[in-house]
């Protein structure tokens, strides 16, 4: 199952780590870069080591620090825990992280944040890799605008300036054409419930199918933002049903409205979706 929550947690507070554990997050991102300074990186690591996976739940990812950090090492030696799903990867530039990566790991599964350096924007398509064991791909602003040596990632209006909403539209073309799952970066206002209602269901109107989550709080929003609702399933089920009636038709109407082939594509992933989370 694609995870549609993925909830990053500071693995060196039990308290946190609890709590993300308690919540409905599809996949928790256990955090040893960004949130855990270098002096708890160790507590952080042997925090997990003692961690009990329950039957069933979430997934569990490990982000480790980048691949040129003296860290990745001590990081790597987690992922004999038997319970670890796969491996997040930050500051990723280009499919040959990935593969690099893979030869110290071998086939478990990797999520790459995509889009946290300058360098990194001009390395999309280098994913498109079918021996990859690459799974996911999403994007973040905050690394970016940092690496950029931006005053700030909003425009005068507000929104994401220009640069950031090219970042979030390549992760997803570059999630898309190397057959992974294009998953939506995170917004930082947890006390904002409208706004990252708003933020997530236009990710799933863009074709995002999960997206980071900072907070628990967070989840229960995004989950419902990813999950098709029973009348985008029952139009969904219409469109199907009508072209396997008229197998040779490239344009049907359903509904009221016309709908092709490009169309047909849609509703299969939209029940494919749904079937997952049934």
């Amino acid at each position: 199952m694609q995870p549609r929550s993925w909830l990053f947690v500071p693995a060196d507070s039990e308290k946190k780590v609890a709590k993300a554990l308690d919540s409905d997050a599809d996949a928790i991102i256990f955090d040893l870069e960004d949130s855990v300074a270098a002096a708890m990186k160790p507590v952080a690591r042997d925090l997990l080591r003692n961690l009990l996976k329950r039957s069933g739940g979430p997934q569990w990812w490990i982000r480790v620090n980048p691949l040129a950090s003296p860290f990745i090492k001590d990081d790597l030696e987690l992922i004999g825990i038997g319970d670890i799903h796969g491996i997040v990867l930050p500051k990723a530039e280009s499919g040959s992280d990935v593969t690099e990566l893979a030869h110290r790991t071998g086939s478990i599964p990797v999520h790459a944040i995509v889009t946290e350096t300058a360098a990194s924007l001009f390395g999309m398509l280098s994913y498109r890799d079918p021996r990859s064991p690459l799974t996911a791909m999403s994007w973040g602003a905050e690394d970016l605008s940092a690496a950029l040596g931006a005053s700030s990632k909003y425009d005068a209006s507000g929104e994401l300036g220009f640069t950031y909403r090219l970042a979030r539209s390549l992760c997803l073309a570059g999630a898309v054409a190397a057959g992974v799952q294009p998953v939506d970066g995170v917004f930082a206002d947890f006390k904002n419930e409208k706004g990252l209602r708003a933020e997530a269901e236009a990710a799933r109107r863009d074709g995002f199918t999960g997206k980071l989550a900072i907070h628990p709080a967070q989840v229960p929003v995004i989950n419902d933002a990813f999950t098709p609702s029973a009348e985008e399933v029952k139009h969904a089920g219409e469109i199907v049903a009508a072209f396997e009636a008229h197998p040779e038709a490239g344009v049907l109407t359903v509904g009221g409205k016309m709908v092709d082939r490009p169309h047909l594509v849609q509703a299969r992933r939209v029940l494919e979706r749904a079937r997952q989370e049934a």
